[in-house]
């Protein structure tokens, strides 16, 4: 039964990415090294990437292209041994005071404890959604790969192919979803002591600098805008656009074990949720915490 499972989870899972017009190229060819001067290097003809952070900066890259809806995979293999203080960002986003924005950052703790895995999606320059969670693994020992799908209907946060979070277009009830800017793949090791472990009570220990993290087996299987035109496979993009109900576009996407993984995830892992957080809501959730979930 597991096997059958897991060969099902496996199909969706190419099925998917096979859609569309899918990058899976060189960092050179995909990404620029943003800041850092030396501290961010492409190596092994194009196939790994660092990040390091050290006591004078940080470092970070981002993609040559614009996306809008897709699916991005990246592996990383995060900063090992005590990254308290440090943050790894990857992420999509847009430009200027109205920008969309959909996060993973990675961070920092001290020897021997988890990192906090930090999710949050913009819309309009209006974020404010998060959700954090432990994560099932050292994400320090081995690369694990971190992905987003985004489509119309939802946003789906996955690590190795299991889906941990799920942020549906709300429009109807009055809350921005980022759907109309196109967005570039971000990602930056980054010193935020002040409030990254554990509130900002322990600070980056710079005699274990530099930090690293590493990065490779980039893939998208995404819709690309250059010059205000969109290119992207037929089938894929009618995939995106052809008018599918929530409950239609999350099924294609997450069979019933999916969903089992995603309520697994939220209930054993999940360590922090906005929609359950009454201190800061006494008035009242946001509307789309009202929304039934996955």
């Amino acid at each position: 039964m597991g096997r059958t499972l897991n060969l099902t989870v496996l199909v969706t899972f190419l099925a998917l990415t096979m859609l569309g017009t899918a990058y899976s190229g060189s960092f050179n060819e995909e990404f620029d090294l943003t800041w850092g001067e030396h501290r961010g290097k492409i190596f092994s003809g194009g196939k790994m990437l660092s990040l390091s952070l050290d006591r004078v900066s940080g470092s970070g890259f981002k993609s040559k292209k614009e996306y809008l809806f897709g699916r991005i995979d990246m592996q990383l293999k995060l900063v090992a041994g005590n990254s308290a203080g440090t943050v790894t960002a990857y992420y999509l986003s847009s430009e200027g005071p109205t920008h969309d924005e959909i996060d993973f950052e990675f961070l920092g703790n001290e020897t021997g404890k988890p990192y906090v895995l930090h999710t949050n999606v913009f819309a309009q320059g209006k974020g404010n959604r998060e959700q954090q969670f432990y994560l099932w693994f050292d994400p320090t020992k081995n690369f694990h790969t971190y992905s987003l799908v985004w489509r119309p209907q939802h946003i789906i946060f996955m690590v190795d192919n299991v889906p941990i979070r799920v942020f549906n277009n709300a429009e109807q009830l009055g809350v921005p979803f980022p759907k109309k800017q196109p967005m570039r793949i971000y990602s930056s090791l980054w010193n935020a002591d002040d409030w990254a472990t554990r509130g900002g009570l322990v600070k980056t220990d710079w005699s274990k600098a530099p930090f690293t993290a590493y990065y490779r087996g980039f893939n998208a299987a995404a819709c690309t805008v250059s010059s205000g035109s969109s290119f992207c496979d037929p089938k894929f993009k009618s995939s995106f656009t052809n008018g599918e109900s929530q409950k239609q576009a999350v099924a294609s996407e997450l069979n019933a074990y999916g969903r089992r993984r995603l309520r697994w995830v939220q209930k054993y892992f999940m360590i922090y949720d906005y929609c359950s957080d009454l201190k800061r809501f006494p008035q009242g959730f946001p509307p789309e915490c009202r929304r039934s979930r996955v």
